[in-house]
């Protein structure tokens, strides 16, 4: 539906707009994305759209207000960056300046689908796809009974003043949680969007004992769940599109009482260079109505899509309902889950395909969320570049990383969850010398863990990491176990691992005191 009136948008303050466009579907979209010249359509009916220069997420342009209600619950530093209230209201009042005239688009969504833990968020977009984008990333909402508890106003448009407005660049997002408010501008990459409503329920949920998760989440033919943690790029929507199980979801989680409940919609897919024989099921969303296709190629005359050209960005995404993937789950719920796995991308290429952890190794590789950023998911970030990313999604956390430990480790007590280390990045040698983990392999090692068909098989431990590594996995060769074989320089090996488990310590220093003895003593040996 569309309407000249801005009414419902003026608790924000947004008046004199053009034509308000609420909660079109996407049809509706897909015909003003193309009216506008936003996107075109691609062979097959996907909606394609082109965000550079802003190709990954901005995260030295996030800001958090600085308010008294919530200043002493923020984790600020590095990740967390201040912006008083005066130069948030400054950026508030030049959006609203902006959008007077303009036509705007709005989604009245729920972010959350246990009823009990929702978030009602209103989202306006000054772009048609990007709409659409945020229809499918999120849950319908009921619009006669909706009462927004958060708004995102988006306007890739509109550029900051950082030396006025205490910005980094002409960039920003910003996240005010008195004012209930996210402004987004200077960048049209619509992930954005969604992290952002992410940051903000990183905040709310832990007040109300739910733990929130960046993790996939699937459940097997007899009910059992389990969680794949993991930075963009590690393989948690590809691992967790398994035809075999059920999606629960593919990126963002709360744990509460109940058990695994999605954030989301809809899933936001990498799929650059992506194959119709390992990923078949996301693979057809690609060329499916309703789905957005940003970044990716197109040829201009056939408007045939090329996913293996990163010549735009190695970032390439497909957003899409989940109900686009075969046995999803359509209420986004689940019980509590009985298996965990830390996907890590080891730029090293010393860390095992898969390892077995004790509880207390569990909390270190969560606190530590040692992997690698993958070309794109940033900008700037061109190779796999290691990282440790706390809780394996530090871009999104408010609050300090003990809390979401603290939590995490006394539901996996509770529901005595077996937790696993997974390796998708690379063996035989370092990005640029070994090979990048085959998925054939990960996904035996998976299969193993789920099944039991390594609760019986020995461990042998890691030398330098202390990892517990099965001898045997069904559909693994024995060879690619243990990394220091798949190496032809082993002291090429022991000195990238004695590397590696440096870093490891070096991290972990911020979390030392925030933890029990026995997670202390749970790194690296050497």
């Amino acid at each position: 539906m569309s309407r000249a009136s801005a009414t419902g948008l003026e608790s924000v303050g947004l008046e004199g707009l053009g034509t308000v466009h609420w909660n079109l579907t996407a049809p509706s979209l897909y015909e003003e994305a193309v009216r506008r010249s936003e996107a075109m359509i691609a062979q097959g009916g996907a909606l394609v759209a082109t965000t550079a220069p802003h190709t990954g997420r901005s995260p030295n342009d996030k800001f958090l207000v600085r308010e008294k209600a919530s200043e002493n619950d923020i984790w600020w530093g590095r990740v967390n960056r201040a912006i008083e209230p005066q130069q948030f209201d400054a950026l508030l009042e030049r959006m609203r300046a902006y959008y007077k005239g303009r036509e705007a688009f709005v989604q009245d969504v729920h972010a959350g689908a246990d009823p009990r833990h929702r978030l009602p968020v209103r989202v306006v977009t000054e772009q048609a796809w990007q709409s659409l984008f945020a229809r499918n990333m999120f849950l319908p909402a009921d619009a006669a009974a909706f009462a927004p508890q958060f708004t995102v106003l988006q306007a890739p448009g509109l550029k900051a003043e950082p030396s006025e407005h205490g910005t980094n660049s002409e960039t920003f997002i910003l996240l005010s949680f008195e004012k209930r408010l996210v402004l987004i501008g200077g960048t049209r990459y619509a992930g954005e969007i969604k992290k952002s409503v992410f940051t903000v329920l990183n905040y709310l949920l832990p007040a109300q004992g739910v733990l929130p998760m960046h993790c996939s989440a699937n459940v097997g033919g007899d009910g059992d769940v389990a969680l794949f943690f993991g930075l963009s790029g590690t393989g948690k929507t590809t691992l967790s599109a398994d035809p075999r199980r059920r999606l629960v979801g593919d990126d963002e989680h709360g744990w509460s009482d109940r058990g695994v409940f999605n954030f989301e919609g809809g899933c936001y897919a990498k799929v650059i260079r992506l194959s119709a024989e390992a990923e078949p099921q996301i693979h057809a969303t690609t060329r499916r109505f309703g789905t957005i296709l940003e970044n990716v190629v197109v040829d201009p005359v056939t408007r045939a899509v090329d996913l293996d050209d990163g010549s735009i960005t190695e970032n390439t995404r497909a957003s899409y309902p989940i109900g686009f993937i075969d046995g999803s789950i359509p209420a986004g719920t689940a019980g509590h889950p009985s298996h965990v796995f830390f996907l890590t991308c080891d730029a090293f290429g010393v860390l095992p395909p898969i390892s077995k952890l004790s509880p207390a190794q569990a909390m270190y590789h969560f606190l530590a969320g040692y992997t690698a950023k993958v070309a794109g998911t940033e900008r700037g970030v061109k190779d796999p570049t290691a990282t440790f990313s706390t809780c394996f999604g530090a871009p999104f956390l408010p609050r300090p990383p003990s809390v979401y430990a603290r939590m995490l480790g006394g539901k996996l007590t509770r529901h005595k969850a077996q937790c696993w280390l997974v390796n998708t990045g690379w063996t035989g040698g370092p990005f640029g010398v070994g090979s990048r983990m085959r998925i054939a392999h990960t996904r035996a090692t998976l299969d193993a863990a789920l099944t039991g068909a390594l609760d019986d098989v020995p461990m042998d431990p890691d030398p330098i990491f202390g990892l517990h590594v099965p001898a045997a996995c069904p559909g693994v060769p024995k060879s690619v176990l243990h990394p220091s074989h798949t190496w032809p320089d082993k002291e090429a090996y022991r000195k990238q691992a004695t590397k590696l488990a440096n870093l490891f310590r070096e991290a972990f220093r911020e979390f030392e005191k925030d933890v029990t003895d026995d997670v202390r003593a749970a790194g690296p040996a050497v």
